[in-house]
């Protein structure tokens, strides 16, 4: 089996912390791999070679001795002294990998302390490649856009397993608190067959903090003038040489109602979320690894007008109300061995599984949801010949029950999906890589399909790399639970299903992704700089549309008939323009266009245009100083020709900029004081709900959400840890 371990810093006071994007390669070759967001890497033997060399960047080259197959580990160190002479390398926060054939953005914590980060719908304030927009002006819900596409089309998985997904495609980002995050890996297009058929826009799977790389105790408390107020705790213990455990918890919770822009509406729920998990890693000098993990969650949101009270007006509808209730059990084992008689040997099982409720109601609408999911994926890897030809295969298992109830009508679904998977890999040097994978899945509903994948690099120069992708991608949508922002008005949801018992009697959602990027680093007096573009098309075979446009009065789903795409164009620029000042500058364009009953049209609520600045200082004394403008072009607006004039809205919106600001100082990197704001300049979307002042009208409706809607927002808090 492959060869294990991992690549660590010392800091100046003597502790120890995971280095990522070195890279690691047999010594006389140029064979090799990167480190993770953990520092860790895995690396197939090469003949008879048994040195692994070690380089990064402003870092002395070191040198292991990988014969007898254990677990590697090499300490580095972030500086070199020469005649009087310091040199010192600043890791950035965002790193891209020169040798990866997937373009992979490496997100670590230093990018994820720039703001606030209170869960993964908020972590990607610094990022340009991801958009974040509410849903509607009632539930304060945040999702993700990639490509110009929804959120659901991004494949999130926790540590390569399924997470995010299902009745949790939109919700689930508030279920991964942000300081328990310990690395984000983000690519986009289609991912690897080994992780499943879903990934269609792109992929982002999170590294929590686990009990080798964390600190013994890790604390953050944050609040922000709504009246939100959360802590998080990260506990660890060594319970022996090659066992140990750790324990993550979150609660928030949020008592205080507001109406700033008076529109008789909270501006956000009153909240009550709390989140635990635990988990268990054991492992041994001979390659082998057990990861065990639970996780529980319960999450009580209460919005609507300023002055619903669910004890007193629950089901009388005197007043709009809305009541969420979440509860969510989730656990998960992985189990790894390398081949310590054939080290290019390795093989792993990941099982997971997750018993889901949700019990809602939106004004009338009544929304209860149930999903018990089952995970399983079996992965063996090895070489044909050497290590210039790698595989991996396996064979896979998902199950899916689900039971949806939305007011007087139920629907029920069993989903049902074995399948199998084979990858190759050929390197040639540094100068060319070729990922070719295919699955093949059985779904009891909707048959046999396959899923072919190919990802291509190749290295004009050393510091110059060119990539191509292309795919096929599936998934199956949960039209209710994704579009929870519908019932947060008076629409009629017509489901134009054809009667079988495919779920909601609709097609699968299949697309076709191709992409290819550039990337070039540089270094420009002495600093290091990296500039990409990318394009990437999307091409729908079959799409469920959700149509605003033949009335304002219904949201009706059907199966695409005609056309769908999403065309995605982003440069960006990383500079370090003066001495601890990074500089990021991005330009995106998008052309997301879907045949609305027999009209091609632009999608709604979708920028064309976005630019972004990110700038970030840092003094010798440690105080941190981050800002970062976005700035979206006009939107289309659904048609709301058919309302009263008092209740239309213009066809399009106008374009806008938000500006976030967030600061903070550090002491001996253990104490950690930070404030912030969020929308500096306190723009806002006036009017955000229609027909506010007759909730029960025709009329309401809270989804035409183009801009911001709760204006300036100012929060503090503070971190501490024990290395």
């Amino acid at each position: 089996m492959h060869i294990r371990g991992r690549v660590l810093e010392e800091t100046d006071d003597r502790k120890k912390q995971p280095l990522i994007g070195v890279n690691v390669y047999w010594s006389g070759t140029q064979i090799g791999v990167t480190t993770d967001t953990g520092g860790y890497f895995t690396i197939a033997p090469v003949g008879e070679n048994n040195h692994l060399v070690f380089s990064y960047i402003g870092y002395q080259n070191d040198t292991a001795d990988a014969s007898d197959n254990r677990f590697v580990t090499v300490v580095m160190k972030g500086s070199l002294a020469l005649d009087e002479v310091k040199v010192v390398y600043r890791r950035p926060g965002m790193q891209i990998s020169s040798l990866d054939p997937i373009k992979v953005e490496k997100i670590n914590e230093k990018e994820l302390l720039k703001a606030a980060c209170c869960n993964l719908s908020e972590s990607f304030e610094t990022n340009p490649s991801v958009d974040v927009t509410y849903t509607d002006a009632v539930t304060g819900t945040k999702q993700i856009q990639m490509l110009g596409l929804a959120g659901p089309y991004t494949q999130i998985t926790r540590e390569n397993m399924p997470d995010v997904r299902g009745l949790s495609a939109i919700y689930g980002l508030t279920y991964i608190p942000g300081p328990w995050i310990q690395g984000i890996m983000l690519n986009k297009g289609t991912g690897s067959v080994v992780n499943g058929f879903e990934s269609i826009a792109g992929q982002i799977d999170v590294h929590l903090r686990d009990p080798e790389s964390m600190d013994p105790l890790y604390l953050n408390i944050y609040a922000n003038e709504d009246g939100r107020v959360e802590a998080n705790v990260a506990l660890k213990a060594d319970l022996h040489e090659h066992l140990g455990t750790a324990l993550l918890l979150h609660g928030s919770h949020n008592a205080i109602r507001h109406d700033r822009n008076e529109d008789g509406f909270l501006d956000m729920p009153l909240s009550q979320q709390y989140i635990g998990l635990n988990r268990w890693e054991l492992h041994n000098d001979n390659g082998s690894h057990v990861e065990l993990g639970i996780k529980g969650l319960y999450i009580d949101n209460t919005g609507g007008e300023i002055d619903f009270y669910p004890d007193k007006d629950e089901g009388i509808f005197k007043k709009w109300g809305m009541k969420l209730g979440m509860k969510r059990l989730e656990g998960w084992a992985k189990a790894g061995r390398v081949n310590s008689e054939k080290p290019w040997q390795s093989a792993g099982l990941q099982l997971s599984g997750l018993i889901h409720q949700q019990d809602s109601y939106f004004g009338q609408n009544e929304y209860d949801a149930g999903q018990r999911s089952f995970y399983a994926n079996l992965i063996y890897q090895g070489i044909f010949n050497n290590t210039a030809h790698k595989f991996r295969t396996g064979v896979s298992f998902q199950a899916d029950h689900y039971e949806e109830r939305l007011n007087d009508k139920d629907y029920m679904r069993d989903e049902i999906l074995p399948g199998a998977f084979f990858e190759y890999t050929y390197s040639y040097l540094e100068k060319f890589n070729a990922v070719a994978g295919i699955r093949a899945d059985h779904h009891n509903h909707y048959g046999l399909f396959f899923t072919p994948r190919l990802h291509l690099r190749y290295a004009l120069a050393e510091k110059t790399i060119l990539r191509a992708s292309g795919g096929r991608g599936q998934r199956t949508a949960s039209i209710f639970s994704e579009n929870n922002a519908l019932l947060a008005s008076s629409r009629q949801l017509v489901v134009q299903g054809d009667g079988t018992s495919k779920p909601y009697g609709l097609e699968a959602e299949v697309a076709w992704n191709y992409g290819v990027n550039f990337t070039q680093m540089f270094k420009l007096d002495y600093r290091e700089g990296t500039f990409s573009v990318d394009f990437y098309h999307t091409y729908f075979r079959n799409q469920i549309v959700i149509d605003l446009e033949q009335s304002p009065q219904q949201a009706v789903f059907y199966n695409l008939d005609g056309k769908s795409y999403s065309n995605s164009f982003q440069v960006q620029l990383d500079y370090e323009l003066i001495k601890r000042f990074d500089l990021r500058l991005a330009y995106r364009w998008y052309d997301v266009k879907t045949t609305y009953s027999g009209e091609l049209q632009q999608k709604p609520l979708v920028s064309r245009n976005r630019a972004f600045i990110n700038m970030a200082y840092e003094t010798r004394n440690h105080w941190k100083f981050d800002a970062t403008v976005n700035g979206q072009g006009s939107k289309r607006i659904p048609s709301t020709a058919g309302n009263p004039e008092e209740y239309r809205l213009p066809e399009r919106s106008p374009g806008f900029v938000v500006v976030n600001a967030h600061i903070s100082k550090t002491w001996r990197e253990k104490f950690d004081v930070y404030a912030g704001v969020e929308n500096l300049f306190d723009y806002k979307q006036n009017d955000p709900i229609l027909a506010s002042e007759q909730p029960f009208s025709d009329y309401f409706d809270s989804s035409f959400i183009w801009g911001p809607v709760f204006g300036r927002n100012v929060y503090v808090g503070l971190r501490y840890r024990i290395k």
